[in-house]
C-alpha cells in the first residue's frame, strides 16, 4: 500500500507540473519543455523571468532577463548569473502582492533543491493573478493526463531524492484568502456589491457602489452614471457567456467566483471606456460649435489624458481640428466624429507647428545678428538651421550668401530681412552657386539647363542663345578664377547676357553685309564689289580701292572654287552648287591674298625687268646677280653657267624683237596663272586694269622665258658633270657586258661537250686500258724472276707484325691496370647482384646461389654491441618514461594543491607534505631500484619462483603476440579502468612501441580493438565523432606521447610560436566581447562611466562601426594565421606518425564495410576528426600543455595568446568538419566561403595521409621473425600492474576465451590464482608491525621488474614436437652444412660424404663460435639446445638434418618431390630478414638516442618546475616567519607591546552620493538617489595584499561588510561582466571600482 501511495503521490505531482506547464504556455505564448524536463528548464530562470515581464512589465523588462535566448545554458549550462532571472521574478511578485508564504528560494529554483516548493508558487500565483484578472485561470488535468509507468518511477525517484513533504496544492485558495490583507478583503466586497449593484440595473445604485472608497476606483463622474450602469451590465453579461461554457467541465466546489463577475481591473476598464467616450464627445461638441474656449477644456479633460496641451495653441487647436474634421467628413461623405487616437494626433501636430513657427522667428533674428557681424561661416551655419526653413543652402558659397545678403540688409533697414525676403535671396543666391559649381564643370549642357531650370529671373535672356551664354559664361567664370574672384555674381552673369546678346546683334548686320558683298560678286561690276566691302557694318580689314579689280577676281574664284567640282577622270568641270555663298572668314581671307598678290607682283615685274635691262647691257656677271636675286624666283641658277646665261638670253631677246612691238612701255605678267598684271617700264608702277591702248612690248622676256632658257642651260651643264663624275662606273658596265659574253660563249662550248659524252668516255678508256695492261705485265715479269726473295720478306714483315702487336697489346694492360681490376669487380659485382635478386627476386632460389649468402646470418661482434646497446637504451627509454609521467601527475597535484593554498582552502603544510613526498619519490626512482626488484620475489634463485616468473613471462607474450586477448579484455572493463588499464598496462606491455615489432604488434592491437568496437558500438557514423571510442582515444594517447612528441613539435611549434611571439595580433571573433572589451578599455582610460549599456546582444554590438572594423581587423588576421597553421600542416605530411595515417586508414575502411552508403566526404570528415580535431587540436589551443612550446617554470601563456590559438584551432576545426558558421555564430558567415575553400586542402591532405602500407609490408615482419632475432623481448612491468592484469584476465576470462582449449586458459591455470605484492615480492619484505603497512605495501607494488617474453611452446630440452622450432632448428643446421659443403641441391650435399679439409674447416667456426658466445652477455646467448646441435660434427649434422626434414615432410611442412626447395626459400628469406633487421636495429639506436634525448629534455623542465616550486615553497614559509616575527615590535613610544595588534593601512571612506557621482554605484536597491547622502563606504585594505573589507554604514550605524578580493574583480574584468552586485543590494560598475582601487591603493 506504501509502494502504490508513492505511485500516486508523483502522479499527481506530474498532473501538477503539466496543469503548470500549460498555464504559462498560455501566458507566454511559447512552448515549453516536456513535463518530466520542466524542473530542468526552470533551473536558469529565463521562463521565470519571461512570466514575471507578463504579469509585472513595469518591474522586469525583456533586457534585464539574462540568456533570455537560453544560448549560453544551451553552450556551458548554467551560470550564477542565471539566479538573477529567479531573484526579478521573486520581486516581480512582491510588486503585485502575493503573499510571501508561497515564495521558494532562490537555490531551491537554481539547485534543484526543492522544485515542488516553486511548481506550489506558480499555482498559487496563478490564482491570484486570475483573481487580479491578469492571467488566464490554470486548469485543472488530475485524472486527465497519462504518463507512462517509467516516467512516474522516475518522478517517484526524484521526489525521494528531495526528502520533502509535497505541499498541499489543494488548499491554495484557502490559504491565499486567509493571507491577504483586511483592505484586500474590502476591497473584494466591494467589488461584489457592485456586481450585485450592476445586476438590479439602477444607475443611482450602482454609481453609489462605484464611489465607495473601498472599490479604489478611479475617475468615476456623476453625470456618466447611467453610462456606467450600460457599460458594465453589457461587459459582465458578455462574461457570463463565456463562463457557460466552462461550467460543465468544474466541480461546484471548484468554481471561482470571479468566474462570472466582474473583477476590479475590469470594472476600471469599462469607468474609463466610458469616461474617454464622454470626452470625445465633448471635444466634438466644441469643434462644431466652433468654441475655442470649450475645445481647450476639453482636451485638458483627465479621461482623455492627452499630452502637451498647451493654452497658447489654442487657436491652433481650433483651426486644426476644423480643417482636419473638413477633410474627414468630405473623404466619409458625411459628418465624422473624432477618436481620441485622431485628437491626440491633432494636438501633437498643432503643437509641432507651433513650435516650428517659433523657432522659425528665432531662426530669421539669428540669421539677421550673423549678417550684421559679417561672419560668413555663422551665416551659414544660420542658414543651414532647419528651424529657418529656408531653401537648401550651400557651403561652399558662404561668402556670396554674406556679401549678397549683407547688401539687401543695408537696403531693407534696421528692421532686417524677414523670412519672405531671405526665402527669395537664399532660393536666387543658391541657384546662383549651384550656377558656379556647373561653370567648374565646363558641361555647356549643363549649365544650358541650369539657366533655364532655375529660379534666377535673368532679363533679356532669349533661348537661341543659350548657348552662347553658357560658353560665354564658362569663359568668365574660368577669367573671373584666375583674377581671384571666388564667384560670379547674378549681376555678372545678367551683364554676360546683355553682352551676348549685343554680339548676336552684330553679327546679325555682318550678315546682311557679306549677302550684299556677294551680290555685288554676281553682277560682276568690281566697283560695286568694292562699294560693299568697304560698308562699316562688314567690318573688313585692308581693303584698298585702287586694288578693287583684283579684289573682284580673287572673290570670284573663290566663289568659283566652291560652286564648281573637278571630276577625277575628266578634264572638264561639272557644276555643283550654283547658290554657294562666300563667308566672312572667307572673305576676309580674298582681301588678304589680293593684297599678298598686289605685293608679289610689283615685285616680280621689277626683277624681270632688271633681267631684261642687264642682259641688254650684255654683263655676264650683272646678269648672273640679278638671276640669282631672291626676289626673281628662279630655280636652278649656277654661277658656273654665267656666260653661257647671257649668251642665250641675248638671242632669245634678239629674236622675240621683231614679232612685236619693242617700244611699247607696258608689259603684261601672268600671276598665279589666272591673273593679268600690267607694269610700266618707265614708272616701275603696276596695275590689275588694263591700260587704254595697251601693247606688249615683245621684246621683253617673261619671267617663264627666262626660267625656260636657264633650266636648259642648267640641264645641259649638268649632264656633263655627270658623264665625268662617273666615268669609273661606265668602264665596269663595260667589262661585266664583255663578261657576260664570254660566260655565253663558254657554256654553249660545255653544252656541246655534253652532248658528246659517250664518245668521249669511249675514247679515254680505250687508251687508259692499254697503259695498264702494259704495266701489270712488266710487273708480273719482275715478280716472277724475284719469288725466294719475295717470301723472306713477307716472313720477316709477319713476325714483326705479331711482334708489334703482341707488345703493344701488354702495354695497354699495364697502362690500364687500375681499369681492368675496376672492371673485373664491376663484373663480379654484377654477378653477385644478380645471385642476391635470384635470392630476393626468385621464386625458388637455387641452393648455389642461397649458399653464397649464408654467411650473412652469423652474428658478429658488431651484431652483439648493437643488440645489446639498444637493449640498455630500450630499458633507459621505458623507465624514464614512466618516470616523467609519474613526476607530471605529482606536478599537477601540485599546481591543484598550490591553487588552494592559495584561495586559502588547505594549509601551507598540507603543500610542503606533498613536496617532500615528490622529493621522496624522485629520490627512489632509479636503476637501483629495478635491479633490486630484478633480484626479489619471483626473481630469486628459487624453483617454484622461477617457474612463476616463466610463466607471467608466457603469458605476457602470449598477451602481446595475439592482440585479440587485449581487444577483447579492454571493452569488458567500465571506462575508467579500462583508461588506467591502457595508460599503464598496455604501453607498458609493449615497451611504449620502443621497437619496430613492437610497434607492429601494438598497431595490429588498435586495428583489432578498433575494428571490434565500431562492430559492436557504433550505431551511427557519428559515433565517432560524437562520442569518446575508447580505441581513438588510447591512438591519440599513444602518438602524442613520447613516440609523437617531437612530431608535434616539429609540426606546429614554428607557427604556434610565431603566432604566440607576434604581439600585434589580436584576435576575437566574438562581437560582445569585442563590445565589452571597448567599453572596458574607455571607462579604465577616462575613469568615467560610459553612457553606452553594458549588457547587449550580437546584433546590437555589431551595429557599432568601432566593433564591426575590430572584426574585420581580428577576421583578417584569422584568415592568416590559419593559413599559416594549415600550411604548417598540409605540407608535413610525411612527418605524421606511421601509426596515426594506419589507424585513419583502418577506420576508414571499417566504417565503409559497415555503412556501405557514406559518402566519401563523411568517411573524410571522420578522418578529420581523428587527425586534426582529436591529434592536433589541443596541442594549438594549449602548447605549453603539451610541450610544443618550451615554457620556464612558473611561465604561462597570456589569455590574448590563448584566445588567439583557439580561434585558429575553431577555425581548423570547422574547415576540417566543414562546418559552416550559422546560428550563434551569424556575424562570421562572411568566412564560410574561407571555410569551404580550406576544407578542400583538408579533403586531400585526408586523403593522402590515408594511403599508406600495411604494418607487415611496412615493418618486414612474418611468422618467424621472432625466431631468428637475436635477442628476446624484455618488457619492464611493476608488481601492481602484474596482479591487476592477472586478476582482469581471470574475471573475464570466459568472455576474452570462450574456448577452454585455448592457450590462455592453460597459461592461466599454470599460474594460479592472483598473487599479492607480498607473494610476488617475496617474504618478509616489510615489518609485519609497521603502522603504515598499506602506504608502504601501495609504494611496494609500483616496484618494476624485468620480465624476458618467451613462448611456452619453443624447442626445449630435445622435444621436437613443435614443428615451428624443429623448422628453426633444421635450418640452422643446414645453413653450417651447406656453407662448408658445396653441392648443387640439398639431396645432393647431405649424401655426398665431407672430406677431411671440409672437417677441418667446419671445426675451425666451431671454435670461432665458442670464443665469441663466451664473449656474449648473458640475455643474448643462444639457446643452449641449440648450442648443443651447433657443436656435432659435420657428419652427424647430416644425419640429424635427414631425420628432422623426415619429420617435417610427415607433418607436411616441406616434400623431397622438389628436393626441399621449400627449406631453401625458407632460409633465403631469413638471409633477407637479417639484412634488413640489420638495418632497422641502426635506425631503432637512433630514434632510441633522440627519444632518449627528449625524455631528459622533458626531465629537465619537470626538475625546473619543482625547484620553482620549492622556491614559491620556501618564500611562504619565509612570509609566514615574518608574520609571526613582527608581533614583537613595538609600536608606540610608551614601551607597550602590540604585537598582537595588525598594522593596517589607512582606509578610504566614500558616500555613496559620492561615489555614485564617480560611477563606481549605479543603484541601491530600496534607496532614492538623494538618500545616497547618508550612507557611507568604508574601504580599508586587509594584511593580504589584494584583498580588501567593505564596510556600509547608514546613518552612522553599521549595516553589512564584506570581503572583497582584487582578483575576482580582475576576473570578472576579463570575463566582460560589467556590473556586480554588493551587499546584495548595491549595483557597482566593476571597471570604476578596478580604477578607484588601482588609483587610491596602488598608485595606478
Amino acid at each position: 500500500m506504501d509502494e502504490r501511495r508513492r505511485q500516486n503521490i508523483a502522479y499527481e505531482y506530474l498532473c501538477h507540473l503539466e496543469e503548470a506547464k500549460q498555464w504559462m504556455e498560455a501566458c507566454l505564448e511559447e512552448d515549453l519543455p516536456p513535463t518530466t524536463e520542466l524542473e530542468e528548464g526552470l533551473r536558469n530562470g529565463v521562463y521565470l523571468g519571461k512570466l514575471a515581464k507578463f504579469f509585472a512589465p513595469k518591474m522586469v523588462s525583456e533586457k534585464r532577463i539574462y540568456d533570455r535566448d537560453q544560448t549560453r545554458y544551451k553552450s556551458t549550462g548554467l551560470h550564477f548569473r542565471h539566479t538573477d532571472n529567479t531573484v526579478q521574478w521573486l520581486r516581480a511578485m512582491e510588486s503585485v502582492g502575493l503573499p510571501k508564504i508561497f515564495y521558494p528560494e532562490t537555490t531551491d529554483v537554481y539547485d534543484r533543491k526543492n522544485m515542488p516548493k516553486v511548481v506550489y508558487c506558480i499555482h498559487a500565483l496563478s490564482l491570484y493573478l486570475y483573481k487580479l484578472g491578469i492571467a488566464p485561470q490554470i486548469q485543472d488535468l488530475l485524472g486527465k493526463v497519462a504518463f507512462t509507468e517509467e516516467e512516474i518511477s522516475n518522478m517517484r525517484s526524484e521526489l525521494e531524492k528531495y526528502g520533502i513533504q509535497m505541499p498541499a496544492f489543494s488548499k491554495i485558495g484557502g490559504i491565499l484568502a486567509n493571507e491577504l490583507s483586511v483592505d484586500e478583503a474590502a476591497l473584494h466586497a466591494a467589488v461584489i456589491a457592485i456586481n450585485e449593484a450592476v445586476e438590479k440595473g439602477q444607475a443611482s445604485v450602482t454609481m453609489a457602489a462605484l464611489t465607495n472608497p473601498n472599490a479604489m476606483l478611479r475617475n468615476t463622474q456623476e453625470d456618466l452614471a447611467q453610462d456606467y450602469q450600460d457599460t458594465l451590465s453589457q461587459a459582465k453579461a458578455q462574461k457570463e457567456v463565456q463562463s457557460s461554457g466552462r461550467r460543465s467541465s468544474i466541480a461546484t466546489e471548484e468554481r471561482d467566483v470571479y468566474e462570472e463577475l466582474l473583477t476590479q481591473q475590469e470594472i476600471q476598464c469599462c469607468i474609463d471606456l466610458v469616461n474617454v467616450q464622454a470626452a470625445v464627445r465633448h471635444v466634438n461638441q466644441a469643434v462644431s460649435a466652433q468654441d475655442k474656449a470649450s475645445l481647450l477644456a476639453g482636451l485638458r479633460q483627465q479621461a482623455l489624458a492627452l499630452l502637451g496641451v498647451q493654452e497658447a495653441n489654442s487657436d491652433w487647436y481650433l483651426e486644426h481640428f476644423t480643417t482636419y474634421c473638413q477633410h474627414k467628413a468630405k473623404d466619409g461623405g458625411k459628418a465624422m466624429l473624432l477618436e481620441r487616437e485622431e485628437i491626440q494626433r491633432v494636438v501633437s501636430t498643432c503643437n509641432d507647428f507651433a513650435e516650428a513657427e517659433k523657432r522659425k522667428l528665432q531662426a530669421v533674428a539669428a540669421i539677421n545678428t550673423a549678417i550684421r557681424l559679417g561672419n560668413a561661416v555663422e551665416t551659414v551655419e544660420e542658414l543651414i538651421n532647419p528651424e529657418a526653413q529656408l531653401p537648401i543652402v550651400y557651403q561652399t558659397a558662404a561668402n556670396l550668401y554674406q556679401a549678397e545678403l549683407f547688401s539687401l540688409q543695408l537696403q531693407g533697414g534696421r528692421s532686417g530681412l524677414s523670412h519672405e525676403e531671405l526665402s527669395v535671396a537664399v532660393e536666387m543666391l543658391s541657384a546662383v552657386a549651384v550656377l558656379n559649381e556647373v561653370l567648374d564643370t565646363s558641361d555647356p549642357q549643363a549649365v544650358t539647363e541650369q539657366l533655364t531650370d532655375s529660379p534666377l529671373g535673368f532679363s533679356n535672356m532669349d533661348q537661341d542663345n543659350l548657348n552662347r551664354y553658357a560658353d560665354t559664361l564658362i569663359k568668365l567664370r574660368a577669367e573671373a578664377l584666375a583674377e581671384g574672384q571666388e564667384f560670379l555674381t547674378w549681376n555678372d552673369v545678367q551683364k554676360c547676357i546683355d553682352t551676348v546678346n549685343v554680339q548676336v546683334h552684330e553679327e546679325h548686320e555682318r550678315i546682311i553685309a557679306i549677302a550684299e558683298i556677294n551680290e555685288a560678286l554676281n553682277s560682276g561690276d568690281h566697283e560695286q564689289t568694292l562699294a560693299a566691302l568697304l560698308l562699316p557694318t562688314a567690318k573688313l580689314t585692308g581693303v584698298n580701292p585702287a586694288t578693287a579689280k583684283h579684289y573682284h577676281d580673287v572673290l570670284q574664284h573663290t566663289k568659283l572654287l566652291l560652286c564648281q567640282v573637278f571630276p577625277l577622270d575628266s578634264e572638264e568641270m561639272s557644276s555643283g552648287d550654283e547658290s554657294a555663298v562666300l563667308w566672312l572668314d572667307q572673305i576676309q581671307e580674298a582681301i588678304h591674298t589680293a593684297n599678298q598678290d598686289e605685293e608679289e607682283a610689283l615685285i616680280l615685274a621689277g626683277a624681270v625687268a632688271d633681267i631684261n635691262r642687264t642682259v641688254a647691257e650684255g654683263d655676264s656677271q650683272n646678269t648672273l646677280q640679278v638671276l640669282q636675286a631672291p626676289i626673281a624666283g628662279l630655280r636652278g641658277v649656277l654661277p658656273e653657267c654665267a656666260d653661257t646665261y647671257q649668251t642665250e638670253l641675248a638671242q632669245r631677246q634678239t629674236n622675240s624683237a621683231p614679232t612685236g612691238s619693242a617700244e611699247s612701255v607696258w608689259v603684261r605678267h601672268r600671276i598665279k596663272d589666272r591673273y593679268d598684271y600690267y607694269y610700266n617700264l618707265g614708272s616701275g608702277e603696276g596695275t590689275w586694269v588694263e591700260p587704254e591702248g595697251f601693247e606688249h612690248n615683245s621684246a621683253h622676256l617673261s619671267k617663264e622665258e627666262v626660267q625656260n632658257v636657264v633650266g636648259c642651260v642648267t640641264a645641259e651643264y649638268n649632264r656633263e658633270q655627270l658623264w665625268l663624275a662617273n666615268e669609273p662606273l661606265v668602264t665596269l658596265l663595260q667589262a661585266r657586258i664583255r663578261g657576260y659574253l664570254l660566260r655565253k660563249a663558254h657554256a654553249q662550248r660545255m653544252e656541246y661537250l655534253r652532248q658528246q659524252k659517250p664518245h668521249v668516255v669511249k675514247l679515254q678508256a680505250c687508251w687508259k686500258g692499254y697503259k695498264q695492261r702494259k704495266l701489270y705485265k712488266d710487273r708480273m715479269s719482275v715478280l716472277q724472276n724475284s719469288v725466294s726473295s719475295v717470301i723472306k720478306i713477307q716472313s720477316t714483315v709477319k713476325m714483326w707484325r705479331a711482334k708489334r702487336k703482341y707488345t703493344q697489346r701488354l702495354q695497354y694492360f699495364k697502362d690500364h691496370e687500375k681499369d681492368i681490376v675496376k672492371i673485373q669487380a664491376f663484373l663480379k659485382a654484377n654477378k653477385a647482384r644478380d645471385d642476391y635478386r635470384t635470392l630476393t627476386g626468385a621464386q625458388d632460389p637455387p641452393l648455389l646461389v642461397v649458399r653464397k649468402f649464408v654467411h650473412l646470418l652469423e652474428q658478429s661482434s658488431l651484431d652483439l654491441q648493437e643488440e645489446q646497446e639498444v637493449t640498455q637504451l630500450r630499458e633507459e627509454v621505458v623507465t624514464k618514461i614512466r618516470s616523467n609521467q609519474q613526476m607530471e601527475k605529482d606536478l599537477n597535484l601540485m599546481d591543484i594543491k598550490i591553487g588552494l593554498l592559495v584561495k586559502n582552502r588547505i594549509t601551507l603544510q598540507d603543500v610542503v607534505s606533498h613536496s617532500k613526498k615528490m622529493k621522496t619519490k624522485k629520490s627512489k626512482m632509479s636503476k637501483e631500484d629495478l635491479a633490486i626488484g630484478d633480484k626479489l620475489g619471483i626473481k630469486g634463485l628459487n624453483r617454484g619462483k622461477r617457474k612463476k616468473l616463466e610463466a607471467y613471462q608466457h603469458l605476457f607474450y602470449l598477451l602481446q603476440t595475439n592482440p585479440s586477448y587485449l581487444a577483447k579484455l579492454i571493452f569488458q572493463m567500465p571506462q575508467n579502468k579500462s583508461t588506467k588499464f591502457m595508460d599503464t598496462v598496455i604501453f607498458t606491455l609493449y615497451n611504449y612501441a620502443s621497437n619496430q615489432r613492437e610497434e607492429y604488434l601494438l598497431l595490429k592491437l588498435f586495428k583489432t580493438a578498433l575494428e571490434e568496437e565500431i562492430k559492436s558500438k557504433v550505431d551511427q557514423i557519428q559515433d565517432i565523432s560524437t562520442g569518446n571510442p575508447t580505441v581513438i582515444k588510447m591512438v591519440v594517447s599513444f602518438n602524442r606521447g613520447a613516440r609523437g612528441h617531437n612530431t608535434l613539435r616539429q609540426l606546429l611549434a614554428p607557427v604556434v610560436k610565431d603566432i604566440i611571439e607576434d604581439k600585434s595580433l589580436g584576435i576575437n571573433t566574438n562581437p560582445v566581447d569585442v563590445y565589452k572589451a571597448w567599453v572596458n578599455q574607455l571607462e579604465t582610460a577616462t575613469g568615467e562611466a560610459s553612457k553606452l549599456p553594458y549588457e547587449v546582444t550580437p546584433e546590437q554590438a555589431m551595429s557599432h562601426e568601432e566593433v564591426r572594423n575590430r572584426l574585420e581587423a581580428s577576421s583578417m588576421a584569422l584568415r592568416s594565421a590559419t593559413d599559416k597553421v594549415l600550411s604548417s600542416i598540409v605540407s608535413s605530411l610525411d612527418n605524421i606518425p606511421y601509426g596515426m595515417r594506419y589507424i585513419a586508414k583502418v577506420l576508414k575502411n571499417s566504417l565503409h564495410e559497415k555503412f556501405p552508403d557514406a559518402t566519401e566526404d563523411e568517411l573524410l570528415k571522420i578522418v578529420g576528426n581523428l587527425l586534426y580535431y582529436r591529434y592536433m587540436n589541443p596541442a594549438i589551443v594549449a602548447p605549453d600543455g603539451f610541450d610544443i612550446i618550451d615554457v620556464s617554470a612558473g611561465g604561462q601563456l597570456h589569455s590574448d595568446q590563448r584566445r588567439n590559438l583557439g580561434s585558429v584551432a575553431k577555425m581548423l576545426q570547422h574547415a576540417a568538419a566543414n562546418k559552416l558558421f550559422e546560428g550563434e555564430n551569424a556575424h562570421m558567415t562572411p568566412m564560410n566561403n574561407y571555410i569551404s575553400q580550406t576544407y578542400e586542402r583538408f579533403r586531400v591532405f585526408f586523403q593522402a595521409a590515408c594511403d599508406v602500407p600495411e604494418p607487415e609490408e611496412k615493418f618486414n615482419v612474418d611468422e618467424y621473425s621472432d625466431m631468428v632475432t637475436l635477442s628476446k623481448p624484455i618488457i619492464y612491468i611493476s608488481i601492481e600492474e602484474i596482479i591487476n592484469t592477472h586478476s582482469l584476465l581471470l574475471e573475464h576470462r570466459e568472455a576474452i576465451s570462450p574456448d577452454h582449449n585455448d592457450l590462455l586458459h592453460e597459461l592461466l591455470q599454470d599460474l594460479g590464482d592472483a598473487p599479492d605484492v607480498e607473494a610476488l615480492l617475496g617474504e618478509g619484505t616489510m615489518d609485519p608491525n609497521d603502522p603504515n603497512k598499506d602506504a608502504t605495501m601501495s609504494q611496494l607494488g609500483k616496484t618494476e621488474i624485468s620480465l624476458t617474453l618467451t613462448s611456452k611452446f619453443e624447442l626445449l630440452e630435445g622435444d621436437d614436437k613443435d614443428m615451428k622450432s624443429l623448422m628453426t632448428k633444421t635450418k640452422k643446421l643446414i645453413v653450417d652444412v651447406v656453407r662448408i659443403q658445396p653441392g648443387e641441391t640439398l639431396p645432393e650435399t647431405l649424401e655426398t660424404p665431407s672430406t677431411p679439409t671440409q672437417e677441418s674447416d667446419h671445426a675451425k667456426i666451431l671454435e670461432r663460435r665458442a670464443v665469441q658466445d663466451a664473449q656474449t652477455p648473458e640475455g643474448l646467448k643462444t639457446n643452449q639446445v641449440a648450442l648443443e646441435d651447433a657443436q656435432l660434427p659435420l657428419e652427424q649434422k647430416k644425419r640429424k638434418i635427414l631425420r628432422n626434414l623426415r619429420t617435417l615432410e610427415q607433418a607436411g611442412l616441406i616434400t623431397a618431390s622438389n628436393k626441399y626447395q621449400d627449406l631453401i626459400n625458407d632460409i633465403s628469406k631469413d638471409i633477407r630478414y637479417q639484412r634488413r633487421y640489420r638495418q632497422r636495429r641502426k635506425a631503432e639506436l637512433v630514434k632510441l638516442q633522440q627519444t632518449l634525448t627528449a625524455l631528459n629534455s622533458k626531465t629537465t623542465f619537470y626538475q625546473d618546475q619543482m625547484n620553482y616550486y620549492d622556491t614559491y615553497i620556501k618564500t611562504c614559509l619565509d612570509n609566514l616567519n615574518r608574520k609571526n616575527s613582527r608581533r614583537s615590535i613595538k609600536l608606540d613610544n610608551k614601551g607597550e607591546e602590540r604585537g598582537s595588534k595588525k598594522w593596517k593601512q589607512q582606509s578610504l571612506k566614500y558616500t555613496a552620493a559620492k561615489l555614485h557621482e564617480k560611477g563606481v554605484i549605479l543603484e541601491i536597491e530600496g534607496l532614492q538617489t538623494h538618500q545616497f547622502k547618508n550612507v557611507m563606504f568604508d574601504i580599508s585594505p586587509s594584511e593580504e595584499v589584494g584583498d580588501f573589507e567593505v564596510k556600509a554604514k547608514f546613518m552612522g550605524v553599521e549595516m553589512e561588510k564584506v570581503q572583497l578580493h582584487f582578483q575576482d574583480l580582475l576576473q570578472l574584468q576579463y570575463e566582460g561582466v560589467a556590473v556586480m552586485k554588493m551587499f546584495d543590494k548595491a549595483k557597482v560598475n566593476v571597471n570604476l571600482l578596478i580604477f578607484l582601487l588601482n588609483r587610491k591603493f596602488y598608485g595606478k
